[in-house]
């Protein structure tokens, strides 16, 4: 019988014993993940800077090519077997890979403190509404705690025993009734026929839904190692996060529109002043966050094993939670859309450079290109940062001083999105120095193709 738990399985290929997450199974776990109160607060901060048909805009667009390079993601993991930053070694090298990993460290921190800031933050409006006291605080403490049981289980365990029995059920059920409440106080005809109020273009609109989906691309090896085939992982991950990314999105946009909601940050204190059947359904959305806080506090236990392989997973995940609770405690939610955006910026071009690669390395990445390949490969990180440099270039985020200082080469911002050319850049110049500086193995089957053969003797 299959351990559905392996919670401490490393950055080694998954065993094909391990291999049972299919189409549907992978689905679920990507459509779960992409249901979140976050991404619905994400499309409230697109309204009313925007006007809702280029909001709209923003959200197909960002949500076509972010979800298309989430499902290559997908299948680059299922393919290889080993952890997203494992993946990395291909292109970057042993070495190399390091650089993403301290980045991917970085962001899975930040987003799991996120997550814990929206869970505590709808539970204190729901507490405050029915027993009168917020107490933020310990509900952050609370499902901080929820959010290492969930990540102690390791990826089939969670979805076989939390999504598929519990989760899936209780996310629709709330999904179909916030639906109707938003809806149900929206003039269409009216909100179509504003305009934006400006402080956004729709540029940064679109490049702010791929930042949020493409922040995932570096973690989906780290689950789709487990599916059974290629297949699975692509379609589970890009058709999986799809269709729940634009329901979410949809919400938050409507649910600025219709309720009179001003800050992103307040949509949780808006739903739960709905009614009860309204806080029923922010209750079961807010536990059901703690599976994005479960992903985040797993895949950054698993991206530090890159580094340090040795360390216990267990105990990674334990001091991760910690340090990602004790942030939800003391930061504020309304300082992460230019997070967002500076993920993208690093994250894009990034994925660039590993397609380049691996469709050189004839769509197929094998053992030795993770554990005895070189130590740095310096023009592949090269075209990492000639991608990263154009989207900054385009689009400045980060903090204050780095913007301004950016603002100086190239004022203002561009009108249509920077993480496509981003990408483009990336992915061109990774070929080209694949092309021209194969990896070893590659260099020698071609000298070994151009020898004559020999005459029999």
């Amino acid at each position: 019988m299959i351990d559905e738990k392996t919670p401490s399985w490393g950055i080694e290929p998954v065993p094909q014993r391990l291999r049972v997450l299919g189409v549907v199974d992978t689905m679920l776990l990507w459509g779960n993940l992409s249901v979140s109160l976050l991404v619905i607060v994400l499309g409230a901060v697109l309204v009313p800077a925007l006007s809702l048909r280029d909001a709209l805009i923003a959200i197909v667009v960002g949500a076509v090519a972010g979800n298309v390079l989430l499902g290559l993601a997908g299948l680059i993991g299922a393919d290889a077997r080993v952890p997203g930053m494992v993946v990395l070694r291909a292109p970057l090298g042993r070495r190399g890979s390091y650089a993403p990993t301290v980045v991917n460290v970085a962001q899975n921190l930040g987003w799991s403190t996120f997550e814990l800031i929206v869970i505590s933050t709808a539970a204190a409006a729901l507490s405050k509404k029915v027993f009168g006291f917020e107490g933020r605080w310990l509900w952050a403490l609370l499902f901080g705690l929820v959010a290492v049981a969930l990540a102690l289980l390791g990826p089939i365990g969670f979805v076989r025993r939390y999504v598929r029995k519990f989760a899936v059920w209780a996310v629709l059920a709330s999904m179909i009734y916030l639906t109707w409440w938003v809806f149900d106080k929206s003039n269409l005809h009216e909100f179509w026929h504003a305009r934006g109020q400006g402080g956004l273009s729709l540029g940064s609109g679109i490049d702010l839904v791929i930042g949020s989906i493409i922040s995932w691309t570096p973690l989906a090896a780290d689950y789709t190692r487990f599916s059974r085939d290629r297949r699975a992982g692509f379609f589970g991950a890009g058709v999986g996060y799809f269709v729940p990314t634009l329901w979410c999105f949809g919400l938050g946009i409507l649910l600025v529109l219709s309720r009179n909601v001003t800050d992103a940050a307040d949509v949780p204190a808006a739903v739960a002043a709905g009614g009860a059947v309204s806080a029923f359904a922010l209750l079961a959305l807010t536990v059901d966050e703690s599976d994005e806080a479960f992903a985040d506090i797993y895949s950054t236990a698993v991206s530090i094993q890159n580094v340090l392989p040795r360390v216990s997973q267990r105990l990674l995940i334990v001091v991760v939670s910690a340090a990602a609770t004790i942030g939800a405690i003391v930061i504020d939610l309304r300082s992460y859309q230019s997070f967002l955006l500076l993920l993208g910026s690093v994250f894009v071009p990034l994925f660039g450079v590993l397609l380049a690669d691996w469709l050189l390395a004839g769509a197929h990445y094998r053992e030795r290109d993770f554990f005895s390949g070189p130590a740095v490969r310096v023009e592949q990180l090269a075209a990492w940062v000639v991608g990263f440099v154009l989207y900054q270039w385009l689009s400045p985020q980060g903090p204050s001083w780095w913007t301004d200082l950016v603002a100086h080469a190239r004022p203002g911002h561009a009108s249509w999105t920077a993480s496509l050319p981003s990408f483009a850049a990336a992915f061109v110049l990774a070929t080209a120095a694949g092309l021209l500086l194969p990896r070893e193995d590659v260099a020698r089957a071609r000298r070994g193709s151009r020898q004559p053969l020999a005459r029999p003797r």
